[in-house]
């Protein structure tokens, strides 16, 4: 059962959980325009992101609590509601796997960019609290995402991961993404994301298993390659996740 203390209530919000403010399907319709071509102009404001996921993913966040509830991982993940932050990541344990792991890898993503698993936002505009839970699990898992598909967070990669998550997940934030994200690429990256790595991330996205029903949490000291193997998830292509063979040199 979550409850709120009463030095937490504030007037703007109830208690179907924690930091949930309600709004009218007006209110929802309003914020879901604004903080849509809000972030379309401007990707980098998480706040508008993660309102318009809010606002726009009702119907997608029920299909995902259904998909889950079939899978028992997904099942368990739902029961057990875990939460990724630095209360319950041991980062520096992270860092001390050996190379070739699942963990190792999320740990260098982190370390290497300056991430935080503390900065996914909370959710606060869904009416339900099954699936604010579900929302907030994509949100959290999202770096497990570039991290299993080998994908760095620059706007190439995240167009890319945002392309599988769309087949993943049916979310309207990840199709927006997907759709508007290569108009913000350079020539050279635009032509390669559509000749090269589009193709990869629909097929990718399509044939992989379910990764929100996916415990990533049970799986650090796994193998990458055979946690993607596991997943069905297609070795990225060179250039972007991982080195070209230097053939040049073998030569």
């Amino acid at each position: 059962m979550h409850t709120d203390s009463e030095d937490n209530h504030h007037p703007g919000y109830d208690y179907l959980y924690s930091g949930h403010i309600p709004t009218t399907r007006f209110q929802k319709t309003l914020l879901a325009i604004g903080s849509g071509i809000t972030a379309i102009v401007d990707p980098a404001r998480d706040d508008m992101v993660s309102a318009f996921g809010e606002t726009t993913g009702y119907f997608a966040l029920q299909r995902l609590r259904e998909k889950m509830l079939k899978d028992p991982v997904g099942r368990q993940i739902l029961e057990e509601r875990p939460i990724l932050n630095s209360s319950t990541l041991d980062i520096d344990y992270l860092g001390s796997l050996p190379e070739n792991t699942f963990g190792k890898h999320y740990w260098k993503f982190l370390t290497k960019n300056g991430f935080s698993p503390d900065a996914r936002l909370p959710v606060q505009f869904v009416d339900d609290d099954d699936l604010q839970y579900v929302m907030l699990r994509y949100r959290q898992i999202h770096d497990l995402f570039h991290t299993v598909l080998g994908m760095p967070p620059h706007m190439l990669g995240e167009v890319i991961v945002k392309m599988v998550e769309t087949f993943q997940t049916g979310l309207p934030m990840c199709a927006l993404a997907a759709m508007f994200g290569p108009v913000r690429l350079g020539p050279v990256h635009r032509q390669k994301y559509f000749t090269t790595y589009l193709p990869w991330a629909i097929k990718c996205g399509s044939s992989a298993k379910f990764l929100m029903a996916v415990y990533y949490e049970k799986h650090w000291e796994q193998d990458l390659q055979e946690f993607r193997q596991e997943l069905n998830i297609i070795e990225p292509p060179p250039g972007i996740g991982r080195k070209k063979k230097n053939t040049e040199n073998a030569s």
